[in-house]
């Protein structure tokens, strides 16, 4: 019999790299995206299990319509 982990909220990790942890990969996501436009090359990424990838027009078109934050 095997037991499945209930998945909790790495924001209330006890060690503090882990809580860290979630926004350093979201930085590196978006330096893969910044990259990926300035090289003109595609990332892969993962949505819902599935594998997808964006081209830097994609990613142009999406950075694009982000608002601009202060």
């Amino acid at each position: 019999m095997s037991q499945t982990a209930t998945p909790k909220d790495i924001s209330q990790a006890k060690n503090p790299d882990l809580r860290a942890s979630l926004a350093a990969m979201q930085r590196a996501a978006e330096s893969a995206k910044q990259i990926a436009i300035q090289t003109n090359t595609a990332i892969v990424v993962v949505r819902d299990g599935t594998r997808i990838r964006i081209t830097a027009e994609q990613l142009r078109r999406e950075h694009d319509e982000q608002p601009d934050m202060p």
